[in-house]
């Protein structure tokens, strides 16, 4: 068993939800990758109240890197609107051990990956991901996590709201001078 200390995980979540929020305003494009069936209904809760697609189509090997793969299914994206076609700005994975494929091609096009990491991870697999949150694989903190990044995407979203509402009020008043 390995202890994990809370206050390092405490700055690697600070990290990650600052790195997300970033991206929240730069209006960045998202890839919610998880293996585990007991997230699932978890991660649907967050991307339901965030306004994104839980894309499935991950499941497929090389299918970021694999530039046959978009192509081929461009036809089915329009039909079934599955979502992006290119590759995301942020892959975010929930159950890293089980998805290093994902790792490698997330690497292989240099997109940055925020991970929940946990303890019995090889080191050669920690380096790749960007942004890693060690702790344990439990519900308990794949609840957490979700939970911080859904109020990351709202507070940054109403944000944007806000300033463009205070952007729209300037530019519709018309000063004179006196």
């Amino acid at each position: 068993m390995t202890i994990i200390d809370f206050d390092k995980t405490l700055i690697c979540l600070r990290n990650a939800c600052n790195f997300v929020g970033n991206l929240v305003r730069l209006k960045g494009q998202f890839l919610f990758v998880n293996t585990n069936t007991l997230f699932d209904e978890i991660i649907e809760e967050m991307t339901k109240a965030i306004g994104i697609k839980n894309d499935k189509s991950w499941r497929l090997e090389g299918f970021l890197t694999n530039s046959s793969s978009p192509k081929k299914f461009r036809g089915r994206n329009k039909k079934l609107n599955l979502g992006a076609i290119h590759a995301p700005d942020c892959v975010v994975i929930f159950d890293t051990e089980r998805k290093s494929s994902v790792i490698l091609e997330a690497e292989w096009l240099q997109v940055p990956i925020v991970g929940h990491v946990d303890s019995s991870m090889p080191w050669e697999t920690y380096k790749k991901i960007t942004y890693l949150v060690r702790a344990n694989d439990s519900v308990q903190f794949v609840y957490l996590f979700c939970n911080l990044i859904t109020k990351t995407f709202l507070y940054e979203q109403r944000k944007m709201k806000t300033a463009q509402g205070a952007d729209d009020l300037t530019a519709g008043t018309r000063y004179e001078l006196y």
